[in-house]
Parts: structure tokens; C-alpha cells; sequence
């Protein structure tokens, strides 16, 4: 008599250890930016940073990873299989660096011009990055059940290219200028990182790691870095245990946010909702297919765990499953990095691994996602909408210039009440041929216009041109109310001017073209007719 056996996956294999030094290693990195990037760009303060952003990060992850992991076993329990890999689930690079850069920074720049003191803008501009948070987390749990209609109603290209200009604007060019203000100590790391993911080639190491050790060896050897007992003091304060708080009063007293950063906020939610769609699909490709309706749900939820606990940052299904299940990972590399970035959060101690590890020893890592975002823009759509694709990065690319040219004027000493931001300054621009107010138009709603000027261009290349007309006059609309273009200008910045026909002028436009493609569309039916 035979005796029946089952396989079933195990909470930890060896080979989870593997898996576990790439996303923990990504993750921390992302921990490592939320950090420096709230206390330098924002203006944070200790308390607030790791007080109430680190422990709602830290419960997010929990969650998600803990999640993720048991989804895995439990599939692998109804298939019988012991080779199933958990879904892989972090801090989303891209919201992170868009509600930074786009909301955050903005509502702390408006309300210092407004006369609020730093703590008071820190305040705000935390605020703003919940409602943000939030806003994305109600977009993926909506989208658990109509993500994937919403996925078709726009081409790749549109979608792709949009993502691409943020990643090659705001991630790769910014650690690009880093890296070679550094060259000493970013070039190798560099290297470490496009030779083991773009070249294959095997260090012994995970090449994640051997990079950041190489940039902690250079930073401290070549001096960028060097022993001061008073920081190293200072990094031992935060110490301690940080239990997550619930901060549903702060979110509806900031409810306004949600509207006035719905340009952004929709298209990073949609773009996580995509996204995670996206990597989905990889997995079942890989060999592992789990149902999308709960999976989105749980990433949702993961973000919206996030926000009510105080961290502005949305969390996300991740790229790379095929690569886990290649090294070995299982279920139980998803756990570990739930534990060990849960600990670093809740206990503080990441400011004291942050003061060894330098932002230059991780942000080759940051610039190879850049990198790949921007690759997959092209090799993920047809060959002959590339035209679109690059259509679809100018937005992002003149976003970012124009967000440049302001922190220039602020460097020269504009931007102040004695010497505010005003139309003046477009003239002066002009007379070295540099149109400005057109950048200052295109920062503002940039993920909608680049969606829509890639979508329309990709439908005329398939010669649709009434689909094309469509999305142009959904794009005078979204111009007309304020979402997209129109700006209008405070202190120290240019900001978004919602309001009914704020935006006539590119609504006009918009709809000029509309009128266009509609002729074409006209004229190319008749000729068919005749034919």
C-alpha cells in the first residue's frame, strides 16, 4: 500500500537568504532616502522622521511582506508545489520621489512664503504626504476589481513613457550628478551594479551588496566620509522603540490636498495599480500565478496601513519575482525582510546604520532602477511606437528642468519676500531663447499631459486618428479645469492653478487639435469610401 505524500512550501529555505540580501538591500535603500531626503529637502525634524514616518513605513512593510509570504505558502499548499516565490513588496521608488518633489516640497515652499516658521511648514508639508498616501491607497484598493479594464483603455507606450520620464528626470539624472560630483567613490559601485544586472556577471556576493560595501569602504577611505564623535552621538538619539500612531484626524483635516495634488496623485496611484498588474503577469510567467483581485487589494491596503500611521509613502508590488525564484527564494525571504526593515524602523537604529552607509554607497542601486524604467519604456512596447514613447518623456523631462531653473533662482537669492518670484522673470529668460513659461506649463499635471500626448501620438501611428481626437479632448478638459498647464505663481515657486477655466488658453489648443484630427479622420474614411 502506497502511502500518499504532499508537497508543500516551507516558511525558510537556505536559499531565501540569497533573496533576502537584494530586497532587504532595496528596501533600506529607499529607507535610507525617506530619511535623508525628509530632514534635507523637507526640512523635517528628527521627531517627525522617525517619531511618525518610520514607524507607518515600518507597518506597511509588515504587512505587505507578511502578507505576500503567506499567500505564497498558501498557494503552494492548493498546487502541491514547494518551489512557489513570494511576491516581492517594498516602498515605491517613484511615489516616493514624485510626493517628495511634487507635493511635499511644494506645500512646505508655499506655506514658508506664506510667513509659517520651518516647523510649521514640515508640519504641512507631512500632512500633504498623507493625504497623498492615502489618495494611492484608495486608487490600488478600488483597482483590485477594475485594474485591469483601466489598463486597456491607454497604450503601454502612454503608460511606460510617463514612468519613464519621471525615472530618467527625477531618479537617474539627480544620482547621475551625484555620482560624478563623487567620481572616486560612485563610479565603482556603478560598475559593480550594471556589470551584475545588465552584463551577468557573478561576484560571489550578491552584487547589490558588494556595491554598497565597496561605496561604505570608498566614502570612508577616500575621506567624503570621516569620524566625527558628536554626529555619531547625535545618530544614537533616535534610538528607541516607536510604536505606529493613527493619524486619521491629520488626514481629514488635510483633506484638500487630495484635490489640490490630484494631477499627481491619481497617476502615481494608477501607475502603482499598473505597475503592480504589470509584474503580475511576470510572475505567472515565471510559473507562479496568483490571483490579481487580492493581491491589489493587499497592496492597497499596505498603503493605506501606511498613511493612517503617519508614512507619506505608498508601498507596491515589485519588478524582479523572476529574478528571487531564480536565486532560490521562497516564501521565507519575504518574511525576513518584513522582520528586519520592521526592527529598523520601529527601533530608530536606522540612523545609525544610515550614518556608516552613505547615500553614495546605495545610489547606483537607484540609478539602475532609473535606468531600467526608462529601458523598459522601449522594449516593452512595439518597436514602431517608440516615437510615442519619447513623446510621452518630455513632459516629465520639462517638469524637471523647470523645477532646475527654480532652485537656480533660488540659489541666486530669489525667491524670497524681497525678491519674489514674478512674470518678469519669463522676459529675462527669453533673451537667451529659453521659453519658460512653456516649461513652467508642462511641469504642472506633466503625468497627465505626457499619458496623453503619448497616447494620442501612438494612435496616430496606428492611424486612429478618432481615438487620437478623443484623448485631445479629454485633454482640453482636464487643461480647462486647471489640472494640467495652468499655473500661477507665489513667493518662491510656480504651482498648480486649479479652477474652471484657469487652463483656456491650452484647452483652446487642445481642442484646435481635436478639430484637426477629426477632419483627418473624416478625410481618410472618404478616401476609403472611394477606394
Amino acid at each position: 500500500m502506497e502511502i500518499a505524500t504532499t508537497t508543500v512550501p516551507r516558511w525558510f529555505v537556505r536559499r531565501d537568504i540569497d533573496g533576502l540580501f537584494g530586497l532587504a538591500l532595496d528596501n533600506f535603500i529607499q529607507i535610507l532616502l525617506i530619511v535623508n531626503l525628509c530632514q534635507t529637502v523637507l526640512g523635517f525634524p528628527a521627531s517627525l522622521v522617525y517619531g511618525r514616518i518610520l514607524p507607518g513605513v515600518a507597518l506597511s512593510l509588515i504587512v505587505g511582506n507578511f502578507y505576500y509570504a503567506w499567500l505564497a505558502k498558501e498557494q503552494g499548499k492548493r498546487e502541491q508545489r514547494d518551489d512557489i516565490t513570494a511576491l516581492p513588496y517594498g516602498i515605491n521608488t517613484v511615489s516616493l520621489f514624485a510626493y517628495i518633489f511634487l507635493v511635499m516640497l511644494p506645500v512646505r515652499l508655499a506655506a514658508i512664503s506664506g510667513g509659517a516658521s520651518s516647523e510649521q511648514a514640515a508640519e504641512l508639508a507631512w500632512q500633504a504626504g498623507l493625504v497623498a498616501c492615502f489618495g494611492s491607497g484608495l486608487i490600488e484598493f478600488a483597482g483590485a476589481w477594475v485594474g485591469e479594464p483601466m489598463r486597456r483603455l491607454a497604450p503601454r507606450a502612454a503608460l511606460l513613457s510617463t514612468l519613464g520620464g519621471i525615472a530618467l528626470t527625477f531618479i537617474a539624472i539627480g544620482f547621475l550628478f551625484r555620482t560624478f560630483a563623487n567620481p572616486v567613490v560612485g563610479l565603482v559601485p556603478l560598475g559593480v551594479i550594471l556589470l551584475t544586472y545588465f552584463g551577468r556577471v557573478r561576484f560571489g556576493i550578491p552584487g547589490g551588496l558588494l556595491a554598497v560595501v565597496l561605496g561604505i569602504a570608498l566614502a570612508w577611505g577616500t575621506g567624503l566620509l570621516s569620524w566625527d564623535h558628536a554626529k555619531f552621538t547625535a545618530t544614537l538619539q533616535p534610538i528607541g522603540l516607536y510604536l505606529p500612531g493613527l493619524w486619521l484626524g491629520k488626514l481629514w483635516s488635510s483633506r484638500s490636498i487630495l484635490l489640490e495634488y490630484f494631477s499627481i496623485i491619481l497617476p502615481m496611484g494608477l501607475f502603482n495599480l499598473v505597475g503592480s498588474l504589470q509584474n503580475l503577469e511576470s510572475a505567472e510567467a515565471a510559473g507562479d500565478a496568483y490571483p490579481a483581485a487580492p493581491c491589489l487589494a493587499a497592496n492597497g491596503i499596505g498603503t493605506l496601513v501606511a498613511a493612517i500611521c503617519g508614512s507619506c509613502f505608498p508601498t507596491t508590488i515589485y519588478i524582479g519575482h523572476p529574478g528571487w525564484k531564480a536565486l532560490g527564494a521562497r516564501v521565507g525571504y519575504s518574511i525576513l525582510n518584513g522582520i528586519i526593515m520592521g526592527l529598523l524602523c520601529l527601533t530608530g537604529t536606522v540612523a545609525m546604520l544610515a550614518y556608516f552607509v552613505p547615500i553614495e554607497a546605495g545610489m547606483a542601486i537607484v540609478l539602475w532602477i532609473g535606468i531600467v524604467i526608462v529601458a523598459q519604456s522601449f522594449t516593452a512596447t512595439p518597436s514602431h511606437h517608440a516615437p510615442a514613447v519619447v513623446v510621452g518623456l518630455l513632459p516629465g523631462i520639462a517638469g524637471w528642468g523647470a523645477l532646475i531653473a527654480k532652485n537656480a533662482l533660488r540659489a541666486a537669492g530669489l525667491g524670497t519676500p524681497e525678491k519674489p518670484f514674478t512674470p518678469a522673470l519669463i522676459e529675462q529668460f527669453k533673451l537667451s531663447d529659453t521659453y519658460i513659461d512653456g516649461a513652467f506649463a508642462l511641469e504642472q499635471g506633466f503625468i497627465f499631459s505626457a499619458m496623453i500626448l503619448a497616447g494620442m501620438t501612438v494612435y496616430i501611428i496606428e492611424r486612429k486618428f478618432r481615438q487620437a481626437a478623443y484623448w485631445s479632448m479629454l485633454a482640453a478638459v482636464i487643461s480647462w479645469v486647471g489640472l494640467m498647464h495652468s499655473y500661477r505663481w507665489t513667493v518662491a515657486d510656480t504651482v498648480v492653478n486649479l479652477g474652471t477655466g484657469t487652463g483656456t488658453p491650452w484647452a483652446i489648443g487642445y481642442i484646435m487639435l481635436a478639430i484637426l484630427l477629426f477632419y483627418v479622420d473624416w478625410q481618410e474614411r472618404r478616401r476609403l469610401k472611394t477606394l
